[in-house]
């Protein structure tokens, strides 16, 4: 099991990251409430992490706090929540946020996310009232994810790297393309698009 990678942080493009860790270079996916709290590129970055073996492939999920993947873990052994909802889910709701939803049986938010239909949110709400209390996680107001001292991912193309980070999450193109347009500012870089576009569709 590999649960914690510290290294020099050599590539980013949501929702991925390549860290180097003594020459070793590993692929990770984060959530993008984690992900806009990694530093700069060439920066030293500590990443928690939860590995899931499958037939075809080994995959690697980070997170920035045992928290956060404490959730994640919760979340998927929830009926009908594989890692990429749960990875979904959190990127689309910070952990505090995903808290408040469950306390307040919040279906309306919980369906707004890709991949999530109504059936599924009852469902996640009844499986995981209990289950968060493991947590001691106080709930927090839903806005949309902060950036909390994390570097703008400066790209060519802000709009086009948005877009496709949404779609990587699980968001149809179309609900991509219409979510970026209607909130893309030149000069915007493609976190900021980003955050902007998850809180249009929340």
């Amino acid at each position: 099991m590999i649960g914690r990678l510290l290294g020099t942080l050599v590539d980013k493009q949501a929702p991925d990251i390549l860290i180097d860790v003594n020459g070793v270079g590993y692929e990770v996916q984060l959530p993008l409430t984690s992900f806009y709290e990694l530093p700069e590129v060439g920066q030293q970055a500590t990443v928690f992490t939860h590995f899931v073996v499958r037939e075809d492939a080994q995959l690697l999920y980070g997170f920035n706090s045992k928290q956060e993947r404490s959730l994640f873990r919760l979340l998927i052994k929830a009926n009908g929540v594989g890692p990429k909802l749960a990875l979904t889910i959190l990127s689309g709701l910070t952990a505090e946020q995903f808290v408040q939803c469950v306390q307040h049986d919040d279906v309306t938010t919980l369906v707004k996310l890709p991949g999530v239909g109504k059936k599924t949110a009852e469902r996640l709400l009844i499986e995981m009232r209990d289950r968060i209390k493991e947590l001691n996680m106080a709930p927090a107001e839903l806005t949309a994810p902060q950036n909390v001292g994390a570097s703008p991912l400066i790209t060519n193309n802000g709009m086009d790297d948005a877009i496709a980070a949404l779609i990587s999450l699980g968001y149809s193109a179309h609900q991509a393309n219409k979510a970026v347009k209607a909130v893309y500012k030149d000069g915007d870089d493609s976190e900021v698009v980003i955050r902007n576009a998850l809180k249009s569709m929340l």
